[in-house]
């Protein structure tokens, strides 16, 4: 039996080979219980075009609870006025194995709202 874990890091691994071969620039997710993170990384694989997370100081202080759909959100929302800035339209989404849903589906429903096509 596999552990949640490892489960998980498999299921990022399948998806990232999938993103990888698309050549495509890709916005991936990561969540603990208090926070969430989000990055947009070049096509290649080796560079951080725009980032946003709830560890920020400037999100902390409109967001005091990292870890729900409201912090999910407001860093959806930021990560997208950032990849936008860089001139990135489009992504690829890369959830990292976690299930597209509740912080997860918040975080990309905000980064679609806010201009990001994927």
């Amino acid at each position: 039996m596999k552990d949640k874990k490892q489960s998980r890091l498999r299921r990022a691994r399948q998806a990232r080979a999938r993103i990888a071969g698309l050549k495509a620039v890709r916005l991936s997710v990561f969540r603990t219980n208090q926070h969430i993170y989000a990055q947009v990384i070049s096509a290649c694989g080796g560079k951080v075009l725009a980032a946003a997370s709830t560890v920020e100081t400037d999100i902390r202080k409109d967001v005091p609870n990292g870890g729900n759909v409201a912090a999910a959100q407001t860093v959806g929302k930021l990560v997208a006025e950032r990849a936008r800035k860089a001139g990135i339209e489009e992504v690829a989404f890369d959830r990292s194995g976690f299930k597209y849903h509740g912080r997860v589906k918040a975080l990309a429903e905000a980064a679609r709202e806010n201009g990001l096509k994927f």
